[in-house]
């Protein structure tokens, strides 16, 4: 592990695996390529992020990317994080040009300017598949937060994820399968398992990551007031919980609750800091929406 720029950097155990791999079958030089690659991939997220004033802990670099941890994660704008996300395979698109180009005009030769540039399309490419924590599961989050609650986009990343995860590792078996076939997938089969696991903790920790989104709404309510939003209104009854309520979020809006009884009459509307500030203070899931203004 190094420190840079106040960023941590290690290299996850299965990169490591894969480095001692690379040297008994005697494919060093390309896993130093390798390397770069990846390298390359995760700073161009990084740059966007400092960009945008994002605080990263720590960068872990796997064999197919990396995984950054981000301070205040929960309420990061959307649009930041779609721009974030697309910087790194958007590395990879620049490098593979450049090393077609250098083989085109011979100053590299061709074979190992393939090499470069399917190794650029293979990150790139898996980088994309919509599976967290990859790039194309982060894009996936942020397309369904524009329709879904916060809550439920965390649910719905984590299943996703998990099926196709799941399946990433039977296909890995598909060979011994077929007629004829070669064997397991080691590679894939690998790669499946540890996001099959990652995922798995990922919807263990939802509860967590969900309390994280909350505790950064203060600063994002203050963000919206101050530049002036509309608010997008969620209407409950007296009998809701604030839980209940609070799982109504949505990303990039700011709410004003509703409390309504049955015969349509407004109670109270209350502001969303209140309903947060109420769940935060106390920590009871199941207290009555109509206890905060009572």
């Amino acid at each position: 592990m190094i420190r840079w720029r106040g960023i941590l950097w290690s290299i996850h155990p299965l990169f490591v695996l894969v480095m001692l791999a690379s040297v008994m079958t005697g494919y060093f030089v390309e896993l130093l390529t390798l390397f770069g690659i990846v390298l390359v991939h995760e700073l161009g997220h990084v740059i966007v992020a400092r960009g945008y004033g994002w605080t990263i802990r720590e960068v872990k670099l796997l064999p197919f990317g990396g995984v950054a941890e981000v301070e205040d994660s929960g309420g990061l704008p959307a649009k930041e994080e779609a721009a974030v996300v697309l910087a790194g395979p958007l590395q990879n698109v620049w490098m593979g040009a450049a090393a077609w180009g250098l083989g085109q005009l011979g100053w590299w030769n061709n074979e190992w300017a393939s090499y470069v540039v399917q190794a650029n399309i293979m990150i790139g490419v898996f980088n994309l598949l919509p599976i967290l924590p990859l790039d194309g599961g982060k894009m996936l989050q942020v397309l369904l937060s524009r329709w879904l609650t916060y809550h439920q986009m965390l649910l719905w990343g984590a299943r996703i994820s998990l099926l196709l995860s799941a399946g990433m590792v039977l296909y890995a078996f598909l060979p011994i399968i077929k007629a004829g076939g070669t064997g397991i997938q080691l590679n894939l089969l690998a790669v499946g398992i540890f996001l099959f696991m990652t995922n798995w903790t990922y919807n263990r920790n939802i509860p967590y990551l969900f309390l994280r989104f909350l505790t950064s709404r203060a600063a994002a309510s203050t963000r919206h007031i101050v530049r002036g939003v509309w608010a997008q209104p969620i209407v409950v009854s007296k009998r809701h919980t604030v839980t209940a309520a609070l799982r109504l979020f949505k990303r990039d809006q700011y709410h004003l609750i509703v409390v309504m009884e049955e015969r349509g009459r407004i109670v109270a509307v209350l502001p969303e800091q209140r309903l947060v500030n109420g769940f935060l203070e106390d920590g009871k899931p199941d207290r009555a929406v109509c206890d905060l203004f009572m």
